[in-house]
């Protein structure tokens, strides 16, 4: 008994001071060496502090709509739904999403709406659209603010983040920056 019990205790201790201590500086550490100091990304708009980096509530005609959130889009509680393709209150909750968003956007065909205007992301905080979600919801958001369509694409077009060094990921929208970016075209 003493051969299995002391290897695994001191392999709990060894994974217990990397996991808790030497691990959380390391990343504590790389954090430092990114912008912000790895704290909140912050500008003030309209009085208020926002979060660049978090995603926001957006249900306005006049803005671009952000990635549901299945948490509201409160950062304590940071999580996905968990519930499968086949279940049925996910579904359901899916097809009201769509149904919402046909409704607020009648240029758009089903097949056209993107995915993640749909769907939460696992975290259901994710600040970013892919630009073809920020498309899709231009005419929409053209027509609400008195904007000429055009004027609507270049603002996403300045707006868009490429991949990560290039090659990472696909092209990406903040949309708390584009929506900004709007209110700063409409004053």
């Amino acid at each position: 008994m003493k051969q299995n019990i002391f290897p695994a205790l001191k392999l709990t201790l060894i994974c217990l001071v990397f996991f808790s201590g030497l691990y959380t500086l390391t990343l504590l550490g790389i954090a430092q060496l990114s912008p912000n100091g790895g704290n909140a990304e912050t500008v003030d708009h309209d009085g208020g502090t926002q979060y660049t980096n978090l995603a926001q509530s957006f249900t306005n005609d006049g803005y671009f709509w952000s990635r549901p959130s299945v948490v509201g889009y409160n950062a304590a509680g940071s999580g996905g739904s968990n519930k499968g393709p086949t279940n049925a209150d996910y579904l359901a909750v899916l097809q009201a999403r769509i149904d919402t968003f046909m409704v607020h956007n009648p240029s758009v065909q089903k097949a056209d709406i993107p995915a993640e205007l749909v769907t939460a992301s696992g975290s259901g905080l994710d600040p970013h659209l892919s630009v073809k979600a920020a498309n899709v919801q231009a005419a929409r958001v053209a027509t609400n603010r008195g904007l000429p369509q055009d004027a609507v694409d270049q603002l996403i077009i300045e707006h868009t983040d490429g991949p990560l060094l290039g090659l990472f990921g696909p092209a990406t929208v903040n949309v708390l920056e584009l929506n900004m970016a709007l209110d700063a075209a409409t004053k």
